[in-house]
């Protein structure tokens, strides 16, 4: 009988207790608890990090030298163990040429597909290409170049890697010589090329003059064997080169006796994979070189006050330069402009000149080529880094002009396989992508060729829209997607891999998905496993718990009351163990309760005018303020776009000056009533392990200024800075204040050891003799907020913000852990925590972009009540959701839809969730249902109100006050030279009190200007 379980025993990596535990095999697993009792430390830094270590082990010495040296997790023993593999949210690309398609692999199969069986097209004329013959090249030579000098090339290697010693040996023997790498290079016996470089090897077949003949015609006989030579030695291609007679440059052209347009003459190389990818050369658009975008200065931003003339106060970057200025008033006595009126009364015609430059060819007679090209030629110059962070201030991201977004070459664009080019089916959602890719048609030998491909692009698009991803486009970027998308895009490629025996282990792929989309998540979990694998998942979603075959549920507490193995078994089973708090949740002995009563609205708006970034629809919403407002709609309906990208960005723009680009819309109104705005997300609260919570909410500096002022510190002339772990003077020098040490090793990872000098303590001797209450420095930050509290409650500042801490439910946490090790959730509660102790003016707004990311339902529970406390001091609370009990106890609702992608970008339902409960076109309002059963009013026959759709035209925001305009900033006057005595008689004493006197009595008289004795 084969191996059944695998079996984990004595599991201590991080807080957890000596776990023994038993994971059937071939199962759906979830492992779940409160946020930070030990879920990841299990699956994820023990289970997954053991597999993945013991296969690395079985390399060869020479191959690990490239992987990351893998540490050993702190257990005695696991048996049973597959080879791994982890599909985390962090684990998406973030570069900018990763997309969507090229995760998924789905787009190296569509580039050999358009490679293989597209058809070329003329992208002058768009008229179809076909192959073109020797005389029909030497033709168009000869119409182009009459008596000018012609170069006959043999591109042999065109940018590939290797020594290409044969090809080399092969042209010596010829006799010919070659121009490599765009050098002309005599060739020698034995020659060879680097070998891991790419390279270009072009024959030099023949140097010619085309002279014209008796008849007017030239005589092209022995252009016509060179070119046949040429497309014989590199496969069907010719370079030709002709001399411009006035540059005396030489000027390249490709030709191919495959692919050319007979009417315009274009030739088309011969068509590779790689003509597709905007990541070579040969198939990225040569102007923004395959990134869709180019980074140039932006109009917005250079003209910093267009409401000025553009020498008095218009422009930024440039407005120091006297020679820029001066060109400028050349071209504009040139061009006959009034530079004295306001930049936006300026024609657009005139604006461009400005910007951009006059039209080829007249910039010459004023040397003026733009305000744009005199910056991009500063930066380009420049080596002061500081210079250049200041100029890309002006700098923004914009639609290359060239391929409008679509990355490829003008030539690959013009490729079509069904009328469609492949920039076409990448931009298509993946719904319609995969109905395109199903109407595929081929016949004869494209079938043969095509049907491969084919079937492999339709099973991978049936993955991904079996995720809940139909809204994505494959050309969507990498660094735009979300972790639980990317988690998802993953989950669907490991699907289409139809490994078998395998462990997965996924860290809660439901983030970000919308109760509809969760059954498919179910389902691909469950292919998964039926394929004859082990399906490890840390999760909260209630569905997928109760949908699992086994449950581990990991507590009875957070961080050191944590780590212990409460209950498993079948969800039934851990539903019947008093013991599980998972288990009384899924039971409904304990629930997350709403408020009886939504908070009344004040009548106070925020509203978004004519937002239409992405896919939103033209979209006007108004929020209230001063309570609490949920957001919610399918995955892809716009809700990040509308909240994240547009109000944030609008509101940070105008609050703090921020130079992020807000989305496209109109104007945000209402601004005038709100006077913060802060974004609070799940990030660690510090990037380095010094950072702690006793630093974060800033009671460190009062415990040192307390240690500073007690009678051993004053005896001793200690300082603050005495008790600071990251200074010389109090903190150990052997560890520098950090507690441990790190020893290195050669061929295995880096082991951190406690500080034999102060014990883990951080600091010195000395500096630990000075106590409080009986406590070190030491000792205080050893201890759990929660008993730091009474022997600190003295100190006015610290006890506000340490029991702020403990009300949130973190009283647990230890003053000085690491902020590396603290939970999503806990550092998000520490964020609200922080918020909640400081002096509070009712008018912040706080935006929250799924807060409930990573929180077991008790965390819920422990975020809401901080959340309503918030609100209940008069501030405003926004949130993007679709967690259930979060919905359910908001103030007001706005929900999006009624789909995702192209689907979405509506308002579909507005109002109190009781309201939304009875909009049937709502998918969010069909799970808010089952929680209103009992009600049988209709609220929207009750109000006379209707809550489906837009809100109502009668909502309006209180119009902003007008901002008067600052004036022009004078700068203060140079003082240069040596300072010299005035010879000036001082004033007296009397003389500025009388002037004094006389400018408050408005005196008409003006004070002598001699000064009177006293």
């Amino acid at each position: 009988m084969g191996i059944t379980h695998i079996t984990v025993r004595g599991a201590r990596q991080h807080n957890l207790r000596n776990v023994d535990v038993s994971i059937p095999r071939n199962t759906l697993t979830v492992v779940t608890g409160l946020s930070g009792s030990g879920k990841s430390s299990l699956a994820f830094d023990t289970i997954y990090a053991e597999g993945q270590r013991r296969y690395v082990e079985t390399l060869s010495a020479y191959a690990r030298q490239f992987l990351d040296q893998m540490e050993r997790p702190d257990v005695d023993a696991i048996d049973g163990l597959s080879p791994a593999i982890s599909i985390e949210q962090k684990t998406t690309s973030r570069s900018p040429r990763s997309t969507v398609g090229t995760i998924t692999e789905i787009y190296d199969y569509l580039r050999l597909l358009y490679a293989s069986v597209g058809q070329p097209h003329c992208p002058n004329c768009g008229r179809p290409i076909t192959r073109q013959s020797a005389e029909q090249i030497v033709e168009r030579i000869a119409s182009l170049s009459p008596g000018e000098r012609i170069t006959v090339y043999a591109p042999i290697v065109r940018g590939r890697k290797g020594e290409f010693r044969e090809e080399l040996e092969s042209l010596d023997q010829q006799g010919f010589r070659a121009r490599i790498d765009g050098e002309m290079v005599e060739l020698t016996e034995g020659m060879r090329l680097e070998k891991r470089k790419n390279h270009t090897i072009e024959a030099i077949v023949d140097r010619i003059i085309l002279k014209p003949g008796p008849d007017g015609k030239s005589d092209t006989r022995r252009l016509e064997t060179s070119v046949l030579k040429a497309l014989q030695m590199a496969g069907g291609l010719v370079l030709i080169g002709l001399q411009n007679p006035e540059t005396r440059k030489q000027e390249e052209t490709l030709y191919s006796s495959s692919m050319a347009c007979p009417d315009c003459g274009i030739n088309v190389p011969r068509l590779e994979p790689r003509s597709f990818s905007f990541n070579s050369n040969y198939g990225a658009c040569p102007n923004c070189h395959g990134l869709g975008s180019i980074y140039d200065f932006d109009p917005a931003k250079t003209i910093t006050d267009w409401s000025k003339p553009l020498l008095d106060g218009a422009m930024g970057p440039g407005s120091g330069s006297a020679y820029l200025l001066r060109l400028i008033k050349l071209a504009a006595e040139k061009y006959k402009i009034d530079i004295r009126k306001p930049f936006e009364q300026l024609t657009t015609e005139h604006q461009n000149l400005f910007l951009y430059g006059p039209p080829r060819g007249e910039a010459g007679r004023t040397g003026f080529h733009g305000i744009f090209n005199y910056l991009r030629a500063n930066l380009e110059d420049t080596k002061s880094e500081g210079y250049r962070d200041y100029m890309m201030q002006y700098m923004s991201a914009s639609l290359c002009p060239v391929c409008k977004g679509r990355r490829l070459r003008p030539e690959s664009l013009a490729v079509t396989v069904n009328s469609q080019s492949i920039a076409d089916f990448t931009a298509l959602p993946l719904e319609r992508a995969l109905t395109a890719a199903r109407d595929m048609n081929f016949t004869g030998r494209d079938r043969i060729i095509a049907d491969r491909l084919q079937r492999e692009i339709i099973e991978r698009l049936e993955f991904l829209n079996a995720v809940g991803l139909g809204y994505l486009a494959l050309n969507r970027s990498a660094a735009t997607l979300s972790g639980g998308e990317g988690q998802r895009i993953r989950l669907a490629t490991q699907i289409g891999s139809r490994l078998r025996g395998v462990l997965y282990v996924l860290d809660e792929p439901s983030i970000g998905l919308h109760q509809r989309d969760n059954q498919r998540l179910i389902n691909a979990l469950e292919n998964l496993r039926d394929l004859g694998n082990t399906v490890l998942v840390v999760e909260h979603d209630e569905d997928t718990i109760r949908k699992a075959d086994y449950v581990l549920d990991l507590g009875p507490g957070a961080g050191k009351n944590g780590g212990h193995l409460i209950a498993d078994g079948t969800p039934q089973q851990v539903m019947a163990n008093p013991a599980s708090l998972t288990g009384q949740y899924l039971a409904g002995k304990i629930e997350i309760v709403a408020r009886s009563q939504p908070r009344e609205l004040t009548n106070n708006w925020l509203t978004v005018q004519d937002a239409h970034s992405h896919n939103l629809k033209n979209l006007t919403v108004h929020f209230p303020l001063g309570v609490m407002t949920v957001v919610t709609g399918v995955s892809g309906s716009g809700k990040s776009t509308l909240i994240n990208d547009i109000l944030y960005r609008s509101l940070a723009k105008e609050l703090y000056g921020s130079r992020e680009e807000p989305g496209q819309h109109g104007r945000v109104i209402g601004i005038d009533q709100i006077d913060k705005v802060i974004e609070i997300d799940q990030s660690p609260i510090g990037r380095t392990p010094r950072s702690n919570p006793a630093t974060y909410t800033g009671v460190f500096s009062a415990i040192r200024d307390l240690f500073a002022m007690l009678p051993e510190s004053r005896e001793r002339g200690y300082k603050p800075g005495r008790f600071s772990f990251n200074v010389q003077g109090g903190r150990c020098e052997a560890c520098q204040g950090e507690g441990q040490r790190r020893i290195e090793m050669n061929f295995l990872p880096d082991v951190y050891v406690l500080c034999e000098v102060c014990n883990g303590r951080r600091y010195n001797q000395e500096t630990l003799a000075v106590k409080f209450n009986g406590y070190s420095i030491a000792d205080i930050l050893d201890l759990p907020i929660a008993d730091a509290l009474p022997i600190l409650k003295d100190i006015p500042a610290v006890n506000q913000r340490l029991q702020t801490l403990v009300d949130v439910g973190l009283g647990y946490i230890h003053l000085g852990q690491s902020a590396t090790t603290l939970s999503g959730g806990e550092a998000q509660r520490m964020k609200l925590a922080r918020e909640l102790s400081k002096r509070q003016t009712g008018r912040t707004l706080y935006l929250l972009d799924e807060p409930t990311t990573g929180l077991h339902f008790d965390d819920v529970r422990k975020l809401l009540e901080v959340l309503h406390r918030l609100t209940d001091l008069g501030n405003t609370v926004i949130i993007i959701e679709h967690n259930l009990d979060i919905i359910r106890n908001a103030d007001y609702v706005l929900d999006m839809g009624p789909e995702g992608g192209e689907g979405g970008g509506r308002i579909v339902a507005h109002g109190t969730p009781e309201q939304i409960a009875t909009v049937t076109g709502s998918h969010t309002g069909n799970f808010l249902a089952r929680y209103y059963t009992t009600h049988t009013v209709d609220f929207a026959s009750r109000n006379g109100t209707n809550h489906a759709g837009p809100q109502p035209a009668t909502i309006s925001a209180a119009p902003d006050r007008k901002k008067e305009l600052r004036g022009k900033f004078v700068a203060p006057e140079k003082k240069t030279g040596i300072a010299k005595a005035s010879n000036k008689k001082p004033e007296t004493t009397t003389k500025r009190k009388s002037e004094k006197k006389s400018t408050i009595s408005k005196a008409t008289t003006k004070p002598s200007d001699k000064g009177q004795k006293p």
